[in-house]
């Protein structure tokens, strides 16, 4: 049985573009210009002079500068760094996870020192990764979950979003309450994984981060499809690919991930710069020289990139926050358990996987949009989750509802006349194969922290 359903989605990856074709037609990949580009680095230490030296070293080669820190929220550090970066004439924002940082005064003088050098604040790191891993102060955590009969995957969704937009924007004490208006300035964060609802949330760009062994275009399709049909920007975050030095991948590998990023389309690309302890910088020569030799590729290679006209959209059941990094330790908000054996995530997998072989770097992954239909974006071909062209008539498979990770209830068995033990390893066969086009390997949440601002 493992071997037949194995043969029939070789088959199905062989056959699928062609049938795809016939029903979803597609046309020549057209350009347009590309839009303003902001590459630079993202600072996460304290050291004014190692900072200042890394912006000698990097200036001629970057436009962008993000001005992090660990914790110690000094102004003095920060208006020092500030002026060093704009006498440099490269445009910045400032990391922040304290609304009273930087103050209101300090936000209302930024328009008379920097003027439209200064674009915003970078304000709370990785939400939707938080969320998703439960790490510590989750948006929505496990016990909204225990309190509420009737809880779903949309109750979730509206409890992420209402609740960070109380953060970012409406709450006494949001960040935005501090600027001078109130879209005087961008609110901008990093994440790697639910960027939708970070977009509904507020945020104005998100950047989705290149960090482990995750799948880049998986997250390029995800971030990018958020922004297209959100009108907002997005970028590229490549942060610690180790957890121990060097930290960062190698000069080659930065270079060829700036490279995917540029070619997306990402409107900033960003290298994070910090060892684990906050105390010095990563970018050494041989790193910083893979980013002089991208600067000098985008001024010899002025890009063109699909317009979503040329696009296609995949579109995810509504409010199915997964994330579609691992078959067997992942979760649906940080709060849902996925059976193994569950046949929606499998004909996902299989389809995401399908759809990449098709579509390439023309592939956008996004959920329902409320009222208004995707079609109305403007995209080429809209593929419905549920569309019966990409996965036909697969052998069946029980698919038990989603079990609370606070549950202490044992997973529902799917009962069958055939032998369990063959029935299920095939089952995890095929998904093995469907998702190891997704991503790579599955990252623990304590290798995760490593990488988080507190």
């Amino acid at each position: 049985m493992k071997f037949k359903q194995l043969t029939v989605l070789l088959i199905l990856l062989l056959i699928l573009p062609l049938c795809l074709n016939c029903g979803l037609p597609t046309k020549a990949v057209t350009t347009q210009t590309s839009p303003s580009l902001y590459v630079g680095v993202d600072v996460a230490f304290e050291s004014i002079a190692t900072t200042e030296q890394l912006i000698d070293n990097i200036s001629s080669y970057t436009n962008f500068f993000v001005i992090g820190c660990y914790g110690g929220y000094n102004e003095t550090r920060l208006t020092i760094i500030s002026q060093y970066v704009y006498d440099k004439g490269l445009t910045f924002i400032v990391y922040t996870d304290d609304p009273r940082y930087p103050s209101k005064q300090w936000l209302a003088d930024a328009q008379n020192n920097y003027g439209n050098h200064f674009l915003g604040i970078y304000f709370y790191d990785e939400p939707g990764g938080k969320q998703l891993d439960q790490s510590p102060y989750p948006i929505v955590p496990e016990t909204a979950v225990t309190e509420a009969a009737n809880y779903s995957f949309s109750d979730a969704a509206n409890q992420y979003v209402s609740t960070l937009n109380w953060w970012l924007r409406s709450g006494p004490y949001a960040i935005t309450k501090n600027f001078p208006s109130s879209s005087k300035y961008q609110l901008f964060t990093s994440d790697y994984t639910l960027y939708w609802y970070d977009y509904e949330a507020g945020y104005d760009t998100v950047f989705a981060e290149f960090a482990l062994s995750y799948n880049r275009t998986l997250n390029i399709d995800l971030c990018r499809g958020a922004a297209t049909v959100q009108n907002k920007d997005w970028g590229i975050m490549i942060t610690n690919a180790y957890t121990q030095p060097p930290y960062m991948e190698s000069g080659p590998n930065l270079y060829n991930d700036m490279l995917l990023a540029y070619e997306n389309g990402a409107k900033y690309i960003i290298v994070f710069d910090s060892d684990l302890n906050w105390t010095q910088n990563v970018l050494d020569p041989t790193r910083q020289q893979a980013m002089q030799q991208f600067w000098q590729y985008t001024q010899a290679h002025p890009r063109t990139i699909s317009p979503v006209s040329d696009r296609s959209a995949y579109v995810l059941p509504e409010d199915y926050a997964y994330g579609f990094r691992s078959p067997t330790q992942d979760t649906i908000w940080g709060l849902w358990i996925i059976p193994q054996n569950d046949s929606l995530l499998l004909d996902l997998s299989m389809s995401i996987s399908t759809l990449f072989q098709m579509y390439g770097s023309n592939l956008d992954i996004v959920y329902p949009d409320g009222p208004r239909t995707i079609e109305s974006v403007g995209y080429h071909n809209v593929i419905y989750w549920n569309d019966t062209r990409l996965i036909p008539n697969l052998p069946p498979i029980q698919s038990p509802s989603p079990i609370l990770r606070s549950s202490t209830s044992p997973i529902e068995q799917p009962t069958s006349t055939a032998d369990p033990q063959q029935g299920a390893s095939s089952q995890v066969y095929l998904y093995a194969i469907a998702t190891s086009i997704l991503v790579t390997v599955a990252v623990a949440t304590a290798v995760l922290e490593a990488r988080r601002r507190r």
